[in-house]
């Protein structure tokens, strides 16, 4: 069965392209976008299946019942744009300045579509459910994920499953992760006050820009002293901001930066030390200071299971030497909510070709993918959902019977 499904997909694929180019023509931002969940709603309508829109906020989330009692697999995709011009010369190219499909979230929204409608043309041999999440706002804190969870998205579901297109791997390959496969992405702003004065004279004044570089070196200790080697985890100060010109001493001072770790014992650990580092900093040159840290997405921490599951059917369809193992990137990505529910797997899937220009990164002007990795992506769906409602009944073919 799954090799006619396979074939199905293969054969929608010039109408998923058509789908993903004119989303990539018409980009939203996180928060605004309006068409492209309109876009998605009506396709989904148009299958039959069941649809619930303004989920979280501006979410779609499709509901397809099997002809058959089961259990409820759900799949994700999100559809927010970047705020970058679009520098590629292509006929796809995005109509709207300064904002651009530059991460693959048209690609992720496209494909999802297309495992849709196969799958409702054989919704009557489902033994079950299948849930599809369109998901709003993933590049902007604090994301569409947490609100459309809230909002009931994961509601009776017993597995999950999600997917990026990934430049850095050529098109063809699939990269897995057991356990944490993205680091959590949190933030912080500190503003420093000191008394400023004359550049002549430092001694009528505590220097805020001084202090404030102190603690930039102080921070830095953090992880190479209080954080244990084995836990991968970053600090780091993105933008220092003190004084104006060259002979006034400068009274305050504001410092931005990110903390990146996996488990949640480091990420409590760093908070923790960072407050008392400026606490100290700050007090023992007379300065005042405020902290404001923000809590980001969670890491992705994928079932070991699940992931084990998935990878072992994506071998069968692709290739075991196609299929390799994710490094870890201290990346955010709020797909963390969704398995921090229920279980499942964040996979990746090669997009890059240097045949079609598709080698800059994610977030580049010029930024493409291989299209083809909506097939890769769409047959690794379709065959987990078949795999997990009927416990292993339904497996794919081989590679010498079918292809990506």
């Amino acid at each position: 069965m799954l090799d006619q499904l396979f074939k199905r997909l293969e054969e929608l694929y010039p109408e998923l392209v058509e789908f993903r180019r004119d989303l990539h023509m018409h980009p939203e931002l996180s928060f605004q976008e309006v068409d492209t969940p309109n876009k998605v709603a009506e396709y989904l309508e148009n299958l039959g299946i069941e649809v619930k829109t303004g989920v979280g906020g501006r979410g779609v989330v499709g509901f397809l019942k099997g002809g058959k009692p089961g259990k409820t697999v759900a799949l994700r995709a999100d559809f927010d744009a970047l705020p970058i011009q679009d520098e590629k010369d292509v006929p796809y190219k995005s109509k709207v300045p300064g904002v651009m499909h530059a991460c693959g979230h048209d690609i992720h929204t496209a494909g999802l579509l297309g495992v849709a409608k196969v799958l409702s043309e054989v919704r009557d041999e489902l033994e079950g459910n299948v849930v599809f999440i369109h998901q709003f706002a993933e590049e902007v804190t604090p994301g569409g994920a947490k609100a459309m969870v809230e909002d009931g998205c994961l509601d009776g579901v017993d597995a999950v499953y999600g997917a990026h297109v990934w430049s850095p791997d050529p098109y063809g390959t699939v990269l897995f992760k057991e356990g944490y496969a993205t680091a959590a992405a949190d933030s912080f702003e500190i503003n420093i006050q000191g008394k400023g004065g004359h550049g002549a004279m430092p001694n009528t004044t505590i220097d805020s820009l001084v202090v404030g570089s102190q603690l930039v070196l102080n921070l830095q200790q953090i992880v190479s002293r209080r954080v244990d080697p084995l836990n991968p985890a970053v600090v780091t100060v993105g933008s220092f901001h003190s004084g104006q010109t060259f002979n006034v001493i400068a009274d305050t001072a504001n410092i931005k930066g990110t903390v990146r770790t996996f488990d949640e014992e480091t990420r409590d650990l760093i908070e923790e030390e960072l407050r008392k580092v400026v606490k100290s900093t700050c007090e023992g040159a007379g300065a005042t200071f405020t902290i404001d840290y923000q809590r980001g997405y969670p890491g992705v921490w994928n079932d070991p299971e699940e992931t084990r599951r998935v990878e072992s059917l994506t071998k069968s369809i692709i290739g075991e030497e196609n299929v390799k193992e994710l490094v870890p990137a201290m990346g955010g990505e709020d797909f963390s909510y969704y398995v921090k529910e229920v279980p499942g797997t964040f996979f990746f899937v090669g997009g890059r070709n240097p045949d079609i220009n598709a080698t800059y990164p994610h977030h580049h002007p010029k930024f493409d993918v291989d299209e083809r990795a909506m097939l890769v992506t769409g047959k690794i769906f379709i065959a987990a959902v078949f795999d997990y409602l009927t416990n292993g009944k339904v497996r794919p073919l081989t590679i010498k019977e079918t292809s990506v």
